[in-house]
C-alpha cells in the first residue's frame, strides 16, 4: 500500500508588550500658567527592568506650543535615551482630580515610533481657562497631578533572564469595572427605572450615593420610593444609558458626540451629577463650531454652565463674519 506522507510544521512568534505608569505632581501649578515658564519637564523615569537603558520624561507647555494651542496645556512624552532604537510605543495621559479619579483621559490609539530625543504628545490637552475655572476639582491644593501610561511594543525589549516586578492593578479601575458589571448584568438589583417604556434594573444605594436627586426620590415617602419603581421622563434612551454608565463607573466614553454631550449635560443638571456636568462642559468647549455654537450657547445659559457660556460667546464673537451668513 502506498500513499503520500504529509508533514506538518508550525511556529510561534511572541511580541512582548511592557507597560508602566508614571505619576507627576506639580505644585503651585496655576502660577506656572502666567507666561513666565515656557515649559516644565518632569524628573527622568523608566521601566524598572531596563532603567539604565531606556529613559523618559514628560514635558508640559502651560501656554501651548504655538499660536493655535496658546489657550491650552500641551503635554508630551519624551524619549531621552535608548541604545536599541527605534522604540515602538503607545501612551495615554490623564489628570487625577480631587476625588482621586482619572479625568481627561487622552489615548494614542496607534503605535508610534520614538527615536532618542524625540517626543510625541497632544498640543491641545486641556483648556487653560477650564483648568483654572475648576481648580477646586482639577488643581486640589494648587497641585496638578499628571499621569502617563506607556506600552512598549516589540520583541527587542524582551528580557527573559530578568525578574520583572508584576504590575498591580489600580484598585480604582477594578472598582469601576466591578460596579459596571453590576449594572450591565443586573446583579442583586432592588429597584427598577422605566424609560421610554423599557424597564432597567438598578441599585438604590448606588443611585443615592451618586445623585442627590435620586437620593431624595428614594428617601421620601413617595409612591415610587415605596414600590421601588421609578418613571424617568424627558430623557432619550441612549442618553439615559450613558448617564447610568457614568453613575456606576464614573466614565462617559461617548462625549465626542455632540448630541450625546448636550443630552448628558441636561440630565447631569437634572440629577445633580456635577462631575458629569463638568465633563460635558469640557467636551462641548472642545467641539465648538459655526454650526453648533449658537445652540450650545443657549444650552449653557439654560443649565447655568458659566464656563461653556463664556467660551461659546467668545467663539461666536471671534467668528462673527461667518455667523452673519447663517440663519442662526
Amino acid at each position: 500500500m502506498s500513499g503520500d506522507l504529509e508533514f506538518k510544521s508550525c511556529g510561534y512568534t511572541h511580541s512582548s508588550v511592557q507597560k508602566f505608569c508614571y505619576e507627576w505632581i506639580i505644585s503651585n501649578f496655576s502660577f506656572c500658567m502666567d507666561g513666565i515658564l515656557e515649559n516644565i519637564t518632569s524628573p527622568v523615569f523608566s521601566l524598572e527592568a531596563n532603567a539604565e537603558e531606556m529613559q523618559w520624561c514628560l514635558r508640559i507647555h502651560p501656554n501651548g506650543v504655538d499660536e493655535e494651542s496658546k489657550d491650552y496645556l500641551s503635554v508630551y512624552l519624551w524619549l531621552l535615551s535608548c541604545p536599541e532604537s527605534p522604540v515602538w510605543a503607545t501612551f495615554q495621559f490623564w489628570i487625577i482630580n480631587a476625588q482621586v479619579e482619572k479625568y481627561q483621559i487622552i489615548k494614542v490609539p496607534n503605535v508610534l515610533n520614538f527615536l532618542p530625543n524625540q517626543q510625541w504628545g497632544h498640543k491641545k490637552f486641556i483648556f487653560q481657562d477650564f483648568l483654572l475655572f475648576y481648580r477646586h476639582c482639577l488643581l486640589p491644593e494648587e497641585q496638578l497631578t499628571m499621569c502617563c501610561k506607556v506600552c512598549i511594543v516589540g520583541p527587542s525589549f524582551s528580557r527573559p533572564e530578568q525578574n520583572m516586578t508584576p504590575s498591580i492593578r489600580d484598585p480604582r479601575k477594578t472598582l469601576a469595572e466591578d460596579l459596571g458589571e453590576l449594572w450591565e448584568n443586573s446583579f442583586f438589583t432592588d429597584c427598577s427605572l422605566v424609560v421610554a417604556g423599557q424597564e432597567f434594573r438598578a441599585h438604590k444605594a448606588i443611585l443615592a450615593a451618586r445623585s442627590p436627586v435620586f437620593r431624595a426620590m428614594c428617601e421620601h415617602e413617595m409612591l415610587e420610593g415605596l414600590t421601588n419603581h421609578f418613571e424617568i421622563h424627558n430623557i432619550h434612551l441612549h442618553v439615559f444609558k450613558e448617564m447610568m454608565g457614568f453613575i456606576y463607573t464614573g466614565k462617559a466614553p461617548h462625549l465626542q458626540s455632540h448630541s450625546i454631550a448636550t443630552g448628558l449635560l441636561a440630565v447631569a443638571d437634572m440629577y445633580d451629577l456635577q462631575d458629569l456636568k463638568v465633563m460635558c462642559e469640557d467636551a462641548l468647549c472642545r467641539n465648538l463650531s459655526v454650526k453648533n455654537a449658537v445652540p450650545t450657547f443657549i444650552l449653557a445659559d439654560l443649565h447655568r454652565t458659566e464656563h461653556l457660556n463664556t467660551k461659546a460667546m467668545d467663539f461666536i464673537i471671534l467668528h462673527a463674519s461667518e455667523f452673519s451668513e447663517t440663519v442662526g
